[in-house]
Formats: structure tokens, sequence, C-alpha cells
């Protein structure tokens, strides 16, 4: 349950942010990032990546979740 939540979240928070996001697949916005940047991320094996490529494409959802979530935070801290 927390892993389909957790998928939820991340197509909430990346749609929020403009990109293009299947409600029934949210995993699905990395390929969008990753196309956008140039990266050739594929839905099977992408053991070519470098760990730069890898990052460049999680670093924008990851920081995208986080700062949602600071913000979620901070209006649970008002509401309290």
């Amino acid at each position: 349950m927390a892993n389909k939540d957790l998928s939820q979240f991340k197509g909430r928070v990346m749609k929020a942010n403009g990109y293009n996001v299947d409600k029934n697949n949210p995993d699905d916005v990395k390929y969008e990032v990753a196309e956008e940047l140039g990266i050739p991320l594929e839905k099977r094996d992408n053991g070519q990546l470098t760990s730069r490529q890898a990052g460049k494409v999680g670093g924008p959802i990851g920081g995208n979740m986080i700062k949602e979530m600071i913000n979620m935070a901070k209006e649970q801290m008002k509401q309290k």
C-alpha cells in the first residue's frame, strides 16, 4: 500500500510541476524527465546509464517531492 501511495504522491507533485502524468502509471514521469534531458532511459534494463545520468533524472523528481513534503509539513504546523 505504501508504494502505491508514494507513486500517487509522486504523480500529483510532478503534475503540479507541469509534467504530463498518467494517473494509472505515475512512475512513468521519469521517462518524460529523461526525454527532456536527452537521457536514453528505457522501460527495460538501463545498465548503460551512468550514475550522473540517473541522478539527472531522479533529481528533479525527488527535489520536487521534498519541496512538496516541506510545504505539507508547514501547513500541518500552522494548523496546530
